[in-house]
């Protein structure tokens, strides 16, 4: 078992209080580290540490294709150490090792080269004006961000906001989930040793109630970037606004996936169980309302259920398996009794539904398969954060797409059709930050990712998230001979 301290000033200092916590593998259900807790004090000295590095510090004044280079040498270890990193996030959070290898911390290393490629490519402004004046625009790094981290994939969301940030001259401090705060304090000690300067980056693991309110509210902290529940955000919404500071929120979803009776089925249910299931279901953009046009419906049912039965739940560190431990115990009693509601409201269970314990001491649960579901169920209504797939039908084009937008929710979505004009109309019509056509859950660096409604607002990833993370500032050069003297004779 392993101590972690936390990183405040490019240091590694237990917590004023000397209060730690355990961190629990998912898998086992065993203690695998114990970590400092930080509390509101530590909170205050990483913040006051971030705005002297911000005010005082080389990072913000480096020439920009430095700042670049060193945050590719970071990318270059993080490929080195690629294995122990997947390893590590597959411990403390319970991805299947092949799910971190092969798809989160390739994902996260590339999130990090692209924004190394952006620091050189921030650039204001010059605007229309009259010949004797020169108006022109800057943009500027915010200052010292605040970024609060999930449990559900540590590192790729981390990154979402520190790299943009760094890129862009901030500096930050980062709170991780405290279920999952192990791979997150091993990324930050390849920054440390490839020579990110002191101060600009700092980690301060802890409580909710505790540290992430005391970051919130700090008026020393110039932006939020938080990805969560749809209701912290709101709290931390409220909490914000006390000191006036922006904030982005990626929140959560109950994403509509469309499949009309035109689509190669085979590929519609493969990628609707990817969808649902990878991740244990605790993704936020998760395929969990798959709607099917009554033609296809009972097929769809017959062949999606006996890939949900096929899939091999077990040991994350295990590279056969396909489906590991939901997080902790708590998310794994949520799943249960969101599966007690669906069957109470008249929901017909077709498979799962149960913890499956074959795999050990760990917080499994079967893949689970609703059908006759309806949007007024609160299966259908709220989110679940497991693997529970709920099978809705639909009539025809117009059905699917009111029956996709009767939600709180709009983060993203998916349509399977080989009917290319109904694809488009399709896209323009469902109210979600994302729409995959004929694919679901990929992800790219490139491409801004956000969502509507209740699942939040801003973008991250893409140039869009640099947008969150600069001000732009307008100057203003006054090209007469003389100065204007209004109150002249």
């Amino acid at each position: 078992m392993k101590y972690y301290k936390m990183f405040i000033d490019g240091k590694w200092v237990d917590s004023i209080s000397g209060r730690s916590f355990e961190s629990i593998n998912p898998g086992t259900g065993e203690v695998h580290a114990i970590v400092a807790e930080a509390g509101t004090e530590d909170v205050e000295y990483a913040v006051k540490t971030a705005r002297q590095a911000f005010e005082n510090g080389p990072w913000a004044r480096m020439d920009p294709s430095e700042r670049g280079r060193l945050l590719y040498k970071v990318a270059l270890k993080m490929r080195e150490k690629a294995e122990f990193l997947a390893e590590v996030e597959s411990a403390d959070n319970g991805l299947p090792i092949n799910e971190t290898k092969l798809i989160e911390i390739p994902a996260t290393i590339d999130v990090l080269e692209f924004y190394a490629g952006m620091t050189n490519k921030l650039s204001g402004e010059t605007l229309a004006s009259p010949m004797n004046r020169f108006n022109y625009t800057l943009r500027e790094p915010l200052g010292v961000i605040g970024a609060i981290v999930p449990w559900n994939f540590p590192l790729m969301l981390t990154m979402w906001k520190v790299a943009p940030a760094l890129a862009a001259g901030n500096t930050i401090v980062i709170k991780p989930a405290e279920q999952t705060p192990v791979s997150i304090l091993e990324l930050v000690k390849i920054f440390q040793e490839e020579g990110l300067p002191d101060g600009v980056i700092n980690v301060v693991p802890g409580f909710g109630h505790t540290a992430g309110n005391a970051l919130v509210s700090h008026p020393g902290i110039d932006k939020i970037a938080f990805t969560g529940s749809t209701r912290t955000g709101q709290l931390i919404m409220q909490s914000a606004s006390e000191n006036l500071k922006p904030i982005s929120l990626e929140l959560g979803g109950k994403s509509p996936n469309i499949i009309f009776d035109d689509a190669n089925l085979e590929d519609a249910i493969n990628m609707a169980s990817f969808g649902i299931y990878f991740g244990q279901g605790q993704v936020c953009a998760a395929g969990s309302r798959i709607f099917v046009q009554d033609s296809i419906y009972d097929e769809f049912i017959e062949r999606f259920v006996k890939k949900a039965q096929s899939i091999r739940i077990g040991n994350p560190l295990d590279s056969t398996t396909q489906m590991g431990p939901q997080v902790s115990n708590k998310q794994l009693e949520q799943i249960e009794k969101y599966v007690s509601i669906g069957i109470e409201e008249g929901a017909n269970l077709v498979t799962g539904g149960e913890r499956f314990t074959r795999a050990g001491d760990g917080y499994y649960f079967t893949p689970t398969v609703f059908e006759n579901v309806t949007n007024q169920m609160t299966i259908a209504k709220e989110e679940i954060f497991g693997p529970v797939a709920s099978i809705i039908r639909f009539s025809d084009e117009a059905d699917a797409l009111q029956k996709a937008n009767e939600t709180i929710y709009g983060l993203a979505s998916g349509v399977w059709t080989n009917d290319l004009k109904r694809a488009h109309r399709m896209a323009r019509g469902i109210k979600a930050g994302t729409v995959w056509i004929n694919a679901y859950s990929f992800l790219d660096s490139g491409a801004p990712f956000g969502g509507t409604k209740q699942s939040g607002f801003g973008r991250e990833l893409g140039v869009q998230a640099l947008e969150m993370y600069t001000q732009t500032k307008h100057v203003w050069v006054d090209l007469n001979e003389r100065a204007m003297n209004w109150y002249g004779g």
